[in-house]
């Protein structure tokens, strides 16, 4: 994976979690799943890198 794509990627599933919970936390439904969403673009970044490396070797 590329360092800054990478880094995007745990960024993004980071920032999602923390989101989740504070929805979670504070019974907001709508900040719970935008960190549902952010968390997923992130593993959907962190996937489409992975797939560029193994064919890249």
């Amino acid at each position: 994976m590329s360092g800054e794509q990478k880094a995007k990627a745990k960024s993004e599933q980071a920032k999602g979690k923390v989101k989740e919970a504070a929805g979670r936390m504070t019974g907001n439904e709508r900040l719970e799943a935008e960190g549902q969403a952010e968390q997923a673009r992130g593993d959907a970044r962190a996937a489409k890198e992975k797939t560029k490396d193994a064919f890249k070797h």
